[in-house]
């Protein structure tokens, strides 16, 4: 355990410049409703038959997403029709990328100042102030099995191809995560889902690591698979996660899906992750100072602050310690003064003294 206690300032740091404020939330949550108002609007006016559900996902639905200075947030608001549903004029079966276009084609609208866009995975729509919500386009198949259960599975729109696939999945995975952790007994709130988003924070801290950096999915399996939980000391948690996390990847970059075991988010010699884990890395590097024994908290803070690429950690330090000399002022004046009776003494006759 490092002896510089840093909890305080982690913690605070989290709340302040990591974890989302109410307003970020509440505005993209009326952004995704209004999104999904406009699709089912669109695909009516078009005659198409709505989708039987939508469910958000990613960083959103675990409650992992992270301030942003540029709000480039990241909704993923998935979609889903019946199998049934999703078919051309002529009766056939909707392709992949047919399918893709239809909900691009539904979410148009004039006011918007951007169209939606096909992507690979999904249908994009942008907003001009750095949102953008992804909607991943899925269909549900339903059969029978011997005994005459029914089966449903899940198939995603991905390139040309209806690949099996539901990403509902990875959220529950990261919840049960999480529960596992509060029961265990962290207290109050999550300690792993604070080591996540202060991961990811770390991740895109500079302008230019955003794009070179790994997808927020692979930093989630990483804490996930190598988190070690310290009792009232985030900072500590975090510096041990990362060394777990960078010893992993220096041996191997190949990340496995949290779900399906036949697939790997990422593979060996990732440049995603080898950027990742050249960042941890030098993040480690930077907070040896913390085991120098004439380490301080203005070294501890000024570490941290080049982690993050902030001023906050010495600033709350320096707060800190101006309050405390505030507070130890009057005692110390009155310890090196010499206090005298307000009248002098009369001397007593009783007192044995004339």
């Amino acid at each position: 355990m490092t002896i510089i206690d840093c909890n305080k300032e982690m913690k605070g740091y989290h709340a302040d410049e990591v974890n989302l404020s109410n307003d970020d939330q509440t505005e993209m949550r009326n952004r995704r409703d209004s999104g999904r108002t406009r699709l089912k609007n669109g695909l009516t006016k078009a005659g198409h038959p709505l989708p039987k559900e939508f469910s958000s996902q990613g960083s959103y639905a675990m409650r992992t997403m992270v301030q942003d200075d540029a709000c480039d947030y990241d909704i993923d608001d998935g979609v889903y029709f019946d199998k049934e549903d999703l078919k051309d004029a002529d009766g056939g079966y909707l392709g992949a990328r047919d399918a893709r276009t239809r909900v691009r084609n539904a979410l148009k609208d004039d006011r918007l100042a951007y169209d939606a866009v096909v992507k690979t995975n999904c249908v994009r729509q942008q907003y001009p102030d750095g949102y953008h919500i992804d909607i991943p386009v899925y269909r549900t198949i339903r059969s029978k099995d011997f005994w005459g259960n029914e089966v449903v599975e899940y198939e995603l729109a991905s390139g040309d191809d209806w690949v099996k696939s539901d990403a509902r999945k990875v959220t529950r995975w990261y919840n049960d995560a999480v529960g596992s952790e509060l029961k265990a007994g962290q207290s109050d709130t999550s300690q792993l889902r604070r080591i996540t988003k202060l991961t990811k924070k770390m991740a895109r801290s500079r302008v230019a690591w955003k794009k070179k950096t790994t997808s927020g999915i692979c930093i989630s399996k990483l804490v996930v698979d190598h988190f070690v939980a310290r009792l009232d000391r985030d900072d500590d948690a975090l510096r041990d996660t990362w060394k777990a996390i960078k010893a992993q990847l220096v041996f191997s970059q190949r990340i496995g899906h949290p779900v399906y075991a036949d697939k790997n988010l990422a593979e060996e010699g990732d440049e995603g992750v080898i950027f990742f884990r050249d960042c941890l890395g030098e993040a480690l590097e930077t907070l040896k100072v913390l085991d120098e024994y004439d380490c301080t908290r203005k070294k501890a803070g000024d570490a941290w602050d080049k982690v993050f690429n902030t001023d906050y950690f010495s600033a709350q330090i320096a707060k800190d310690a101006a309050a405390a000399k505030s507070l130890l002022q009057p005692a110390a004046a009155a310890a090196a003064g010499l206090t005298f009776p307000s009248r002098p003494v009369v001397p007593n006759k009783s007192s044995g003294f004339a």
